[in-house]
């Protein structure tokens, strides 16, 4: 071996020994599962996430996806404030359905999911919802209709009764991104609630009851059609009414014991397809004829099925209080 080659030597192995090791490093870079730089673990979070709005209902918060095509409305109410909003359904529960919603009566168009209390678990699995809306008689199916898709359940109170209404056209707009619709919606109300104030407080009493198979109750602030006293702002003939949810059981004597100026009618039979007209039957006694309210002719018949059936959208809360303002203002004009 020359002295050259004995100078190399070394450098060569050196070189080799640098080479080896590069390669291990490397090989051992690509077998090891990547570290995420710093940042990149909150980014492949939120990549993660279902997209859609979050929105804050009767049962709990739930995550609607962006733009739901097939959308399942078990609740009259949010039915009525999803047409408001110009939002569309895929299918609904069985009728009846207040005039104003009358549209969905066709099945053809939009199929039956069950009815207003009892959904139909099957015909609901093969539409494959994007959402579900329960409501008022449904909420009970909250737990099983989450189940089968994201759901909303609309709530609603006699208390604080046009709040309500306002607090659920907010909650649907949210879901559908439809908020600026909503704001011109609650503002008309807003408007609307507060004329009509305007001309009830000075017109004398009244009284809410509801008709059905013969039986009478009452309704006073704070309960299920509490709007005509706590919003539209007719005082009580009757204090001291229990707010419960079928109201306080009453008879011709308590009616004319109280003697309202004004009787406020909703004839639940009519509302639910059933012996309509048999409220004006009940009514029409010796004892109710006594008061005020059927002496002046100020007797109103509320429209059952709006009434009734989806009384807390904001569609049925507006024709309500433009039912009860055209009849102040008929009889203002009879009078003159």
């Amino acid at each position: 071996m020359s002295s050259s080659n004995r100078r190399s030597f070394p450098l060569f192995a050196l070189l080799s020994v640098v080479v080896v090791l590069a390669v291990l490093w490397v090989g051992v870079k690509f077998q090891r599962p990547t570290e995420p730089e710093p940042g990149q673990a909150s980014l492949a979070v939120r990549a993660a996430a279902p997209e859609g709005r979050t929105v804050t209902h009767g049962q709990g918060t739930t995550v609607v996806p962006l733009n739901p095509k097939r959308v399942v409305v078990f609740d009259l109410v949010a039915l009525d404030i999803l047409q408001a909003l110009e939002v569309d359904v895929y299918g609904v529960a069985a009728p009846p359905f207040p005039p104003h919603l009358a549209r969905f009566s066709d099945a053809a168009r939009y199929p039956r999911m069950g009815t207003l209390f009892e959904p139909d678990y099957e015909a609901l699995q093969a539409a494959r919802p994007d959402l579900i809306i329960s409501g008022g008689r449904s909420s009970a199916k909250y737990a099983n209709l989450s189940r089968i898709a994201p759901t909303l359940d609309v709530p609603m109170s006699g208390k604080d009764y046009i709040a309500s209404v306002i607090a659920n056209t907010e909650l649907l707009a949210r879901a559908f991104g439809k908020e600026e619709q909503a704001r011109a919606l609650i503002e008309a109300l807003r408007e609307s609630v507060a004329d009509l104030q305007r001309v009830t407080a000075t017109r004398g009493k009244g009284l809410v009851v509801l008709v059905t198979g013969g039986r009478m109750s009452a309704y006073g602030p704070g309960s299920r059609f509490g709007v005509i006293h706590g919003d539209f702002g007719v005082p009580e003939a009757a204090a001291g009414l229990q707010a419960s949810l079928h109201g306080e059981s009453i008879n011709a004597e308590f009616i004319r014991e109280k003697n309202p100026d004004w009787l406020f009618v909703i004839d639940r039979d009519a509302a639910t397809g059933q012996n309509a007209g048999n409220a004006r039957q009940v009514l029409d006694n010796e004892l109710v004829r006594q008061t005020t309210a059927w002496q002046k002719g100020q007797v109103v018949y509320l429209d059952p099925a709006t009434t009734y059936l989806s009384g807390g959208g904001i569609q049925s809360v507006k024709l309500l209080r433009d039912q009860v303002a055209r009849a102040y203002t008929q009889q203002a004009q009879a009078q003159q």
